[in-house]
C-alpha cells in the first residue's frame, strides 16, 4: 500500500478536468485492503476472474470494461507529475495517426548498482543510455515502442491489433511492433514526466532483466522485425537493435574466458602474432572509446557498460537462448518494488556465476605467470597479452562482486534531494522562512536560519507551495541541530496528501535539475573508479567469505556442544 497510495494521489492531482478523468486501479492480487483503498478513494477498483497473461491479461480485461479514447498506463510505483496529461496528449491531436506516445522511466531512489556501488546520481544508471539516447534516436525513425509504463496509448489502433500482445512477456514492445506494422506512428517525449522506484535488490534487477531479455528474444523469434510487412527499413533496424541488444550474454562469457585457452592450454583462438594483434586491435579500442564518450558520455560513462553485462552475461544467456528454439516458454514475473533491505549481506546465491570466473581469471593469471617466468619464454608477449586481457577481466569482476554485496536499505519512504522554498510556523507564532533540502511521503528535511534552537517533538507546520498557493502540514520535529530540522508529519487529511505531492514528487519541475550532480564522462576517470570500485569489490567478498566460514564453524561447534536426543526405543507387536 505504501507504493500504490503516493502514485493514486497523484494520478488525482493531475491536471486534467475531473469528468474526463477516469482512474482505476487493476489489482490482480485480489486484496481487500486495497478494494477499501481505492473506495475511499473514489477511484475505480478493478479484478478479473483469472490471471491469465498476467499484466497484458489485467490490461486487456480493463480495456473491456472502459471506453476511453486515451489510455495512460502506470505501473503502481510511478508518480505522474501535475502536468503529464497536458504535454502528453497534445501529439494525439497533432497526429490522427499517433497511437502511442512514451515518456522516459525515472527512478528516484538507487538501482542496486547505484546503492552498492555507491554511483547514485553521480554516473548514469543502466537505464540511462536507452531513455535518454536510444530511444530518441527511435523518434527520429518512427520507431518508439511501448515500454509499460508512463505511455498514452489511443484505444482504436491498440483495440485493431487485439489489445496488449499476450504471445511474449516483454508484451510491451510487442504491441508497439503490431501498431506499426498497421502504419501507425508511435512518438517520445524525452522529459521525465513520471518517476517511480528502483529494484531494491540484485536478484530482484537481475530477474526483470531476464524477462527483458527472453521477451525481446520471444519476440525475434516470433514477429522478427526483419520478416512481414507493414514496417520501414529504419523501423526494422531500430526494432532489431532493440531485440538483438540482449544477446550480449554468450559474447561477454566468451570475452571472460577467452584468455584462459592460451593461459592453461596453449591453444591459440586468433592464429596471429600478438604484437601484430596489439596494432590492429588497441588502436580500434582507443578510437571506439573516445567515439562511445563524445556520443553517449551523457547517459553512460565509459567502461560501465562493462559492468553491466558482466553481471547480467551468465543469467541473460539462458533464457535468450531459450526463447530461441521455445519461443512460448517461461512465464511473466513481477518485478517487487517497495522492499526493505534490513541489514548488509553478501548475495552468495545470485553471485554464483562472478565467483567461478573469479576463481577461473586468478588461476589463469597464476598459470600466466608461470609461463612468463618458468616454462613458455618463446610466447613472452602472447602471454602478456593474456595477462593484461585476464588483468582487465579481474578487474570487471570485481566489480561486478562489489554489486552482490547488498547495503542496507531501510527507508519505506525514499527521501528525495531538492532545493524547494518552505516557511516553518512555530507555535509561539513565528514564521520562519527555510529551504526543503529533501523530501519523502513521511517528512522533510529543512535548512533552517542560523542560530535557530529546535528540539525533538516540538509540534510546528510546515508551509509548501505549488501553483503559486502555499498549502501548510501539521508536523514534529524529529531531529534538530544547527542549521538543519528535520520533522515528520502527523496525520494528514486525504486532501492534504494530494496537496503534499503535488508540492514534492508531482511538481512540474521536479525531475527536471536530476541529472545536475551527475559527473562528466571522462574515460580514464571512468576505468580507475571501477578499478576502486573492484578493489572494494574484493574486500567486501573477502569479508563475506571469513563470516561465512565463522559462521560454518560457529555451527558445527553449536552442533557438538548439543546433548545427544536419546533414540526412542521401537517395540514390535
Amino acid at each position: 500500500m505504501s507504493v500504490v497510495r503516493p502514485t493514486t494521489l497523484a494520478v488525482m492531482g493531475m491536471d486534467w478536468p475531473r469528468d474526463k478523468l477516469r482512474i482505476f486501479i487493476l489489482d490482480d492480487g485480489r486484496r481487500e485492503e486495497f478494494r477499501a483503498f481505492a473506495q475511499s478513494m473514489g477511484v475505480g477498483y478493478m479484478v478479473r476472474p483469472d490471471n491469465q497473461h498476467a499484466k497484458a491479461g489485467n490490461l486487456n480485461h480493463a480495456l473491456a470494461h472502459t471506453d476511453g479514447e486515451l489510455v495512460a498506463i502506470f505501473d503502481c510505483d510511478h508518480m505522474p507529475t501535475h502536468g503529464f496529461l497536458k504535454a502528453c496528449v497534445g501529439w494525439f491531436q497533432r497526429d490522427p495517426l499517433c497511437a502511442m506516445l512514451q515518456t522516459p522511466h525515472h527512478f528516484f531512489s538507487p538501482d542496486p548498482f547505484e546503492r552498492n556501488l555507491g554511483t547514485f546520481r553521480r554516473v548514469p544508471n543502466e537505464g540511462s543510455l536507452f531513455y535518454g539516447l536510444v530511444q530518441a534516436g527511435n523518434d527520429f525513425w518512427n520507431a518508439t515502442f511501448f515500454c509499460g509504463s508512463c505511455a498514452v496509448l489511443r484505444r482504436k489502433p491498440l483495440m485493431e491489433v487485439g489489445g496488449i500482445a499476450i504471445e511474449t512477456v516483454t508484451e510491451d514492445a510487442h504491441t508497439a511492433l503490431r501498431m506499426h506494422r498497421l502504419g501507425y506512428n508511435t512518438a517520445y517525449i524525452n522529459q521525465t514526466l513520471a518517476a517511480g522506484l528502483a529494484t531494491e535488490s540484485l536478484s530482484a534487477h537481475i530477474g526483470q532483466r531476464m524477462r527483458w531479455a527472453r521477451g525481446m528474444a520471444q519476440i525475434f523469434r516470433l514477429d522478427n522485425p526483419f520478416l512481414g510487412k507493414g514496417l520501414t527499413l529504419w523501423q526494422r533496424v531500430c526494432y532489431a537493435n532493440a531485440m538483438l541488444h540482449f544477446f550480449f550474454g554468450l559474447p561477454r562469457l566468451i570475452f571472460l574466458t577467452a584468455p584462459m585457452a592460451s593461459l592453461f592450454f596453449e591453444w591459440h583462438i586468433i592464429n596471429a602474432h600478438a604484437v601484430l594483434l596489439a596494432l590492429y586491435v588497441l588502436p580500434y579500442i582507443i578510437q571506439s572509446n573516445l567515439a562511445n564518450a563524445h556520443v553517449q558520455g551523457e547517459y553512460r560513462h565509459s567502461f560501465w557498460a562493462e559492468v553491466y553485462e558482466t553481471v547480467l552475461a551468465a543469467y541473460i544467456f539462458i533464457p535468450t537462448t531459450v526463447a530461441l528454439f521455445k519461443p512460448r516458454a517461461g512465464a511473466f514475473n513481477v518485478t517487487a518494488k517497495g522492499g526493505l533491505v534490513s541489514k548488509a549481506y553478501f548475495d552468495w546465491a545470485i553471485s554464483i556465476p562472478y565467483t567461478i570466473l573469479v576463481i577461473l581469471n586468478f588461476a589463469a593469471f597464476g598459470m600466466g605467470l608461470l609461463r612468463l617466468f618458468v616454462f613458455n619464454a618463446q610466447e613472452t608477449s602472447t602471454v602478456l597479452l593474456n595477462l593484461i586481457w585476464t588483468s582487465y577481466s579481474i578487474v570487471i569482476l570485481g566489480a561486478a562482486l562489489g554489486v552482490a554485496s547488498e547495503s542496507r536499505q531501510v527507508r519505506r519512504t525514499h527521501r528525495v534531494e531538492a532545493q524547494l522554498p518552505a516557511v516553518l510556523y512555530l507555535l509561539g507564532g513565528q514564521a520562519v522562512h527555510c529551504t526543503c533540502l529533501d523530501y519523502s511521503m513521511t517528512g522533510l528535511g529543512l535548512r533552517v536560519p542560523h542560530g535557530l534552537v529546535l528540539t525533538k517533538d516540538d509540534r510546528v507546520h510546515v508551509g509548501l507551495w505549488h501553483n503559486g498557493i502555499e498549502h501548510v502540514f501539521t508536523a514534529h520535529v524529529t531531529l534538530g541541530k544547527a542549521d538543519f530540522a528535520g520533522v515528520q508529519f502527523d496525520s494528514l487529511t486525504l486532501q492534504e496528501e494530494i496537496n503534499l505531492v503535488q508540492c514534492t514528487f508531482a511538481r512540474p519541475d521536479a525531475w527536471k535539475h536530476w541529472n545536475t550532480t551527475q559527473e562528466v564522462d571522462k574515460p580514464l576517470q571512468g576505468l580507475l573508479e571501477i578499478a576502486r570500485a573492484s578493489v572494494n569489490g574484493y574486500k567486501r567478498f573477502i569479508l563475506a567469505v571469513r563470516d561465512l566460514l565463522r559462521d560454518n564453524a560457529r555451527k558445527r561447534r553449536a552442533e557438538k556442544s548439543a546433548p545427544a536426543t536419546p533414540a526412542t526405543p521401537v517395540t514390535r507387536p
